[in-house]
């Protein structure tokens, strides 16, 4: 994947190094921790967790403040480029276009939805419109999940932590919110939930498909690299993950889709390389 030469906005707080802040006692951190668990690892989120307070406000965490800027090393200007490559696409197809923060982090740190921790992985917090980072997520994505470790296998998860936060700007989450506190059961408000994961791996696709274009190809995938997102989306399916950790399928407890879903959508949204195509609200 080509990057190194596209512009960086400086607009990354590294908090990498810090020590984390005391845990939060409970509320939207608690339940980021499950449901990115589940992501990761396949921990299953209804042992920890109500789907319906996945929007919740604000934890009670300790916020820190990092440097801001562009890191020096090169996976910190890898998310510092994808992050203003996908601002510029995004620019383009929403007016009036807020960009979200972006903060790098290691072990743990505060957030204005809780207590982030490593074991969370990437994640999107609609509390303070910020995109949290462990870069060490990318290893365990690979040798424990068997995800690529191609760049464009990277950039596809950042790029979906930034579909999270379209989400917030067009108010599909806060619509998945509400649907979900008027769910008859779990496996209803899970379904909303898989909704707006499927509809962020589209959003994903559609910034793969206009990179290039947005940054006069300075960013852009290489010949068949986009496989290697599939490979991804195929490994962190909720069937796979399910699989992985040695338990039964069980799609009603599906939180994110399964592989073939998330590949199907990832795809749908790259070959349109459009966000009305990413309308998973009416197909499911």
């Amino acid at each position: 994947m080509r990057w190194k030469q596209g512009r960086t906005s400086g607009n990354v707080e590294d908090r990498r190094g810090m020590k984390g802040g005391a845990a939060a006692g409970g509320g939207i951190g608690v339940i980021a921790i499950a449901l990115i668990g589940y992501f990761v690892f396949g921990i299953d989120p209804s042992q920890t967790m109500s789907m319906a307070s996945q929007f919740g406000g604000a934890g009670s965490a300790e916020q820190q403040s990092g440097e801001m800027g562009t890191p020096e090393d090169d996976a910190g200007r890898f998310v510092d480029v994808i992050g203003t490559n996908a601002n510029t696409v995004w620019a383009n197809y929403l007016q009036g276009y807020e960009a979200p923060n972006t903060v790098l982090y290691t072990e743990g740190t505060g957030t204005g939805c809780g207590y982030g921790q490593a074991a969370m992985g990437p994640f999107y917090c609609p509390a303070d419109q910020t995109i949290y980072l462990d870069l060490s997520f990318w290893q365990e994505m690979e040798q424990k999940l068997g995800a690529s470790g191609a760049d464009f296998a990277k950039a596809y998860v950042i790029a979906h932590e930034w579909g999270h936060h379209i989400q917030t700007l067009t108010g599909a989450s806060q619509r998945v919110r509400n649907a979900q506190q008027g769910a008859r059961n779990q496996e209803e408000a899970n379904r909303y939930l898989v909704m707006l994961e499927l509809q962020a791996d589209c959003y994903a696709g559609v910034w793969a498909a206009n990179a290039a274009r947005a940054s006069n190809g300075n960013v852009a995938l290489d010949s068949g690299e986009f496989q290697e997102g599939l490979k991804t989306a195929n490994a962190i399916g909720d069937d796979t993950l399910q699989r992985r950790s040695g338990r039964q399928v069980t799609p009603e407890n599906f939180t994110h889709g399964s592989s073939e879903q998330r590949q199907e959508w990832l795809m749908r949204g790259y070959q349109s390389g459009n966000p009305d195509s990413c309308d998973t609200f009416s197909e499911l």
